[in-house]
């Protein structure tokens, strides 16, 4: 699973980047100030079932405190989108290739309407964010549209003189993109459109088709960024009443950071996703005045930074994957006694075979049966998994 940051320069993409990964990237107030796609890992949470077993678990990857348990997950983050885009303006079509391995976007404006279309600082409040989620889905959609027609009419004739299946023909043809036959089946019932007759299909239908597949395959969620400057929660309820059918997370990646650092500085005790930190050593007057705003206008009004809420969103709320643990009935820890070490995150309906082939494929071969160890159930290959599972794989070697 990989989850891409999208949107126009300037609006927070690396600032957000930065505060859910902790990597090093360049950020300013300025157009373009990423250049190329930057990839690194950031955390979704859970409730770690350590505390259903009363022990505190020992992650291989990511980490556990206060029994939540943190999950990495691959993040890329690419450099900022202008109108045109999908026809190379502003190296549009590199940047938005760099996104045909995600699979869904967190689209980061800037709610506070501080910079314009291109990214540029204006007055805040003076630019509709509105606009903003118009153009970059726009933007998207135009870019799988572009790629769909790419040879269409030869496309359609070589259907036609080889009688291909017209569903496969166009799930290999975009396949980069992730779109797969059953995204294509669902696209041509909802359009109402002849898989068998392709020839027929409306030529200036094929938006209404790319929008489709686009949603199915790269669906987004919006990040309100800068919630924290004034005004702006004006235009967050704007965006929600003009936008009802999307998801949107209000959210400052600048708070988070700033939490994030001084957590890191050992100056506050702060867990991500909280709406509480504890300052642990003497601070300046300075730092606690910034602490007391973010927990004040941040915090207190909104219940965290929602950096958290918009990752935790995008993958157990859009994606819907849950998070299933390798264990054993009789003993929790691996060789070097590291309790729970893993958690894999599983798409929903995945059954135990998947998960023992999620594990190592050598397991999932040699499949005999599985145990859910907080039950002690025996089940087999074909039950589907829950979120929080801990499950034992039985092998015939």
């Amino acid at each position: 699973m990989i989850i891409g940051l999208v949107g126009k320069p300037s609006a927070g993409k690396s600032s957000f980047f930065k505060a859910s990964t902790l990597a090093d990237v360049d950020i300013a107030n300025y157009p373009f100030t990423t250049l190329k796609a930057n990839s690194a890992i950031g955390y979704v949470s859970i409730d770690c079932v350590d505390k259903f077993f009363g022990k505190q678990c020992n992650p291989r990857t990511g980490f556990c405190k206060n029994h939540k348990r943190f999950i990495p997950v691959e993040m890329i983050d690419v450099p900022g989108l202008v109108p045109g885009a999908h026809k190379g303006h502003g190296m549009g079509s590199q940047f938005l290739d760099e996104l045909r391995q995600a699979d869904v976007l967190i689209h980061v404006i800037d709610i506070s309407g501080s910079t314009n279309e291109k990214g540029e600082a204006v007055d805040a409040l003076s630019h509709d964010p509105c606009n903003d989620v118009l153009f970059l889905e726009t933007e998207i959609d135009l870019w799988y549209l572009n790629i769909l027609k790419r040879g269409w009419e030869k496309s359609v004739k070589q259907m036609m003189q080889n009688k291909e299946n017209t569903i496969k023909y166009i799930a290999k043809q975009l396949s980069g993109l992730g779109v797969k036959e059953e995204h294509v089946e669902d696209a041509v019932k909802e359009m109402d459109i002849d898989a068998e007759s392709p020839q027929s299909w409306p030529v200036d239908g094929l938006l209404d088709f790319a929008k489709i597949l686009r949603r199915k395959t790269k669906p987004i969620v919006i990040a309100a960024n800068k919630i924290d400057i004034p005004g702006s929660e004006k235009n967050l309820e704007k965006l929600k009443n003009k936008f009802p059918e999307l998801t949107i997370v209000a959210c400052s990646a600048e708070s988070e950071i700033a939490l994030k650092s001084a957590t890191t500085a050992g100056a506050i005790d702060y867990l991500p996703g909280s709406k509480i930190f504890e300052i642990v050593k003497n601070i300046n007057e300075a730092q606690e005045k910034a602490l007391e705003f973010i927990k004040i206008n941040i915090l207190d009004k909104f219940g965290s930074t929602g950096l958290q809420k918009v990752l935790n969103t995008v993958v157990f709320d859009v994606l819907k994957y849950i998070a299933v643990y390798p264990g054993g009935v009789n003993k929790l820890e691996d060789q070097y006694g590291n309790v729970l070490p893993d958690c894999f995150l599983m798409p929903q309906g995945s059954t135990a075979l998947d998960f023992a082939f999620r594990i190592h494929t050598d397991i999932g071969n040699n499949f005999i049966k599985a145990i859910d160890v907080k039950t002690k159930k025996v089940i087999g290959k074909e039950h589907v998994l829950q979120h929080g599972d801990v499950v034992e794989i039985c092998t015939s070697k």
